[in-house]
């Protein structure tokens, strides 16, 4: 048996995932099955096993694929030359995260089921993307918010990072949705991921310098 090179198995693996991150843009998390992802390859549904136990397995590195590209961009946000102002830094990063929607709706749907049900290394390399992603985010902090302490950093990034798993939710509205909010008597007002995110990052960076003048 000729013996497969490891750009051969990795360029598989990410077809698999490219299929998943396909079928996700019309269908449900729970529609969603090895075999409607093998459909999408140009292999049969056996040879997903080799690289993949469960659909999770298949989420959780398409999430991870979100975490590392969003990481990057944020490393090249902490390399600019220019000094953001607060307000810039907030626009910047609303916007990086305005281009990952997927990456929103698999953090408020099915964040838990994935974990639950993936292997352990598989959720170990996954853990390692988000923690890349936690330190790309405050080497932005450090970079562009020289005033801000160590202290100070963690604690925005941990009242952050939980709020991004509510942005979707409310920046995703079915007509469905739309209309029992309308029968309910709501009053509901469309937010883009982008201002959410904006304005939260603003209500983040004024109550942190809030806190600055209260410790002089």
């Amino acid at each position: 048996m000729p013996k497969v090179s490891e750009e051969f198995l990795l360029a598989r693996r990410e077809e698999i995932i490219d299929a998943c991150a396909q079928l996700y843009e019309t269908m449900n998390f729970k529609d969603i099955t090895l075999k409607e992802i093998g459909y999408v390859t140009s292999f049969n549904r056996t040879s997903i096993y080799n690289y993949f136990n469960t659909k999770e397995e298949i989420f959780l590195a398409l999430m991870q694929r979100e975490y590392d590209s969003w990481a990057e961009e944020m490393e090249a946000l902490a390399r600019r030359r220019k000094t953001f102002t607060r307000k810039e830094l907030a626009d910047a990063l609303a916007r990086s995260l305005e281009k990952r929607e997927r990456l929103l709706k698999l953090l408020s749907m099915n964040h838990y089921d994935m974990e639950e049900n993936s292997r352990i290394e598989n959720l170990v390399e996954f853990k390692r993307s988000y923690g890349k992603t936690l330190q790309a985010f405050d080497h932005c902090l450090e970079r562009h918010c020289p005033d801000m302490r160590s202290k100070n950093r963690e604690e925005f990034i941990y009242a952050y990072f939980p709020f991004m798993y509510g942005i979707y939710p409310y920046a995703v509205v079915t007509d469905k949705q739309r209309k029992a909010m309308e029968e309910a008597g709501l009053n509901f007002k469309y937010h883009s991921v982008y201002e959410l995110t904006y304005h939260c990052l603003l209500k983040l960076f004024a109550a942190g310098s809030v806190e600055r003048k209260h410790d002089l």
